[in-house]
Parts: structure tokens; sequence; C-alpha cells
């Protein structure tokens, strides 16, 4: 088994170890959609030595029910989250709660459980980078430039919400927007044909997105690609269409059973036959796993340390732009209130009006 499989399975384990010793939770997506969320992270560029680093990728689980995919993540690619707190999944105060939290877990970038929520965060925070690279990038110092990853599911589909936040997405040409679409056919009312028949593929190319596929969603290296292709194209958000397979090697494959409840202490240790683990072994990951995942991790840390030079010349060349740019990521908003020109308007006009002309000054 190589490393990037070990790691996959690794995700693939805490998961179901994780709902398992909670007896409550959604196993069937972290398990079937572990490869395409293993490809992203090692593709991010982030630092989890720093995870408020501005310059770094985001990653929105829309899919929130999905949280023990992402706490795996988190675990395994160096942010503070440990094996206990993956073992307090679901717990009254624990790191790990069902469903991801902003502010409450470190790494955790948007809070997400109703279906749709996810995608519309994802979309507004690539439209802040497009702004944000529009106001403060010059020719040589391209300080705002990353990527928003997002990973819905189709539930996430179905919403309208995701629909509307979709087609703005593709109006505004959001090319650093990438969007995970793990199609496994079921929901937890069983499969999917009950309430979307729909061509989603060509919904999303009408919206004006890039939409590329990936048949097999334990193919890494096909989903690798894809990706590629999104990066390449930078007038349009891309789609990856990624098939999956929900509970994918467990007795319940394919199963809406694994979708919304633990898969069951003998199926537990089904998959873990199936995948070549030991089946008495719970929450254990091998040091090599924590190796490569560091490894992956490493080019964020060295874009981390490049993007510090280019701000330091980005200071000395343009010292008023520098400041403006540390007082939007400080929160910092200036004080207006004895700014004559901001409240001066040309003709008495309707408070929505005057309020559009404020915040394009």
């Amino acid at each position: 088994m190589t490393a990037q499989s070990r790691a996959i399975t690794a995700i693939r384990m805490l998961a179901a170890d994780s709902v398992q010793k909670a007896n409550s939770g959604h196993p069937g997506m972290p398990i079937g959609s572990a490869p395409m969320a293993y490809a992203i992270w090692k593709q991010m560029k982030h630092n989890p030595k720093d995870p408020a680093w501005q310059a770094r990728d985001r990653f929105v689980l829309s899919a929130g029910h999905a949280s023990m995919l992402e706490y795996a993540l988190l675990h395994l690619f160096g942010y503070p989250l440990g094996i206990e707190d993956l073992k307090a999944f679901r717990q009254w105060g624990s790191k790990t709660p069902g469903h991801p939290e902003y502010g409450h877990t470190v790494g955790v970038e948007a809070t997400s459980g109703p279906l749709g929520q996810g995608i519309a965060n994802a979309v507004g925070m690539a439209m802040a980078e497009k702004h944000l690279a529009a106001v403060f990038n010059r020719d040589g110092f391209p300080v705002v430039d990353h990527y928003t990853y997002c990973l819905m599911g189709d539930g996430c589909v179905m919403e309208g919400i995701s629909a509307e936040a979709s087609s703005l997405a593709g109006t505004l040409g959001l090319s650093k927007l990438i969007v995970f679409y793990d199609c496994n056919k079921i929901s937890i009312e069983g499969d999917t044909d009950i309430a979307l028949r729909e061509d989603t593929a060509a919904r999303y190319r009408a919206y004006g997105w890039q939409v590329l596929e990936a048949e097999d969603g334990n193919d890494v290296d096909a989903i690798d690609q894809a990706v590629e292709a999104a990066k390449a194209d930078d007038k349009r958000p891309s789609l990856i269409l990624v098939h999956t397979k929900i509970g994918a090697f467990s007795p319940k494959e394919g199963s809406a059973s694994s979708h919304g409840a633990p898969l069951g202490a003998e199926a537990v240790k089904a998959l873990k036959q199936n995948l070549g683990v030991d089946p008495e072994k719970s929450f254990s990951v091998e040091q090599e796993v924590y190796d490569f995942a560091a490894a992956c991790v490493e080019k964020g840390r060295l874009a981390h340390r490049v993007w510090d030079q280019l701000m330091e010349g980005y200071q000395e060349a343009y010292p008023e732009l520098y400041s403006k740019y540390m007082d939007w990521f400080e929160g910092e908003a200036p004080d207006l209130s004895q700014d004559e020109d901001f409240f001066a308007f040309e003709k008495d006009d309707s408070t929505r009006n005057a309020s559009g002309q404020c915040l394009a000054r």
C-alpha cells in the first residue's frame, strides 16, 4: 500500500471509528469521498502552523453533516486537533461538533449544516478574493492570490440557495472558485432519484461554469488532473463532478443506511478488513501517514515564507496601500464621521441610492 493509499485509508478509518464511538453521525460520505478530499488538501496552499495566514487557500465543507471528513483532514495535516478530540466527536463541549463551526474548531473556514449554505459562503469568499485582488494587487505584487475549494453533496445541489449562488459565481467569472460535487446519488431518504433527476453538469454549464468530471471517485490522479484543468481556466469557476459510492468498501456501500447512522461494529471491522488494515485497531494512524501529510503541506509553509518576503517589498513600494491592506484584514474600519465628502450628495435621494453611493466610494 502506498503512502497516499494509507493516508486515504486513515481518513476513512478515523471517520468510521469516530462515528461508531459517538454512536451518532454520518459516516457514509466521509468514507466515500476520502480520496477526493485528500486530493484537495494535498494541493491546497495552507500552513497548519499559521491557520489565519491571509494568503492561504480556503476549504469549505458545504455538506456539513460529513464533518468527520474535515476533522480527520485537520488532524492528519497537522492542525491542533488530536486523537482525543476525534474520540470526543459530537460530545458536548468538544472541538468536534456534529457540524463544522467557524471560530470553534481551528482550521474550519465556515459553519455549515443547512445544505447549500456552504457553497454560498464559498462563493462569497471567492468574490472577496477577486475584489481584494483588484484593489490591492500591483504589477509584481500579487498579494491576494488564493483559491477557494468547496465540497458539496447531492443535498446541496438540490437547494435553491446553491443555485442562486452558483449562478452569480458564473456571472462574475469567479475563476478562483473550484467546487467538488460528491455525486453518490444517495440521500438520507434513499436514492436521489426521488427528488433530483436533472442534468446538473448541463445546469452549471448554463451558469457559465467549466464542468469537469471524474468517473471514479477513488482515482486521485484523475481528480488531480481535473484540478489542474480548473486552475488553467482564468475566466470561469469550475465544477468537478466526482462519482463516488457512499460508505465505499463497507457492507453498506451504496446504501442510505450508511448516510446518517453508524455503520455498526461488525460493519466497521469488515470495512477495515476490505481496506487491508487490522480490524481490531481503532483510531490507529501510522507515523508514515503523518509524515506524508506533513510533506504535503511543506509547500504551503514555503509559499508562506515567499509571501512574507513579497509583503516586505510591497510595504516598501506601496506604503499607503500596505497600510490599507493591513487595516482591512485586521478588521479596522476607517473613521468617516468627519469626512464631509463621503456624506456629500448632489441631490436629495432615497436612502437606498445614498447607501449605494457610499458603498461605491
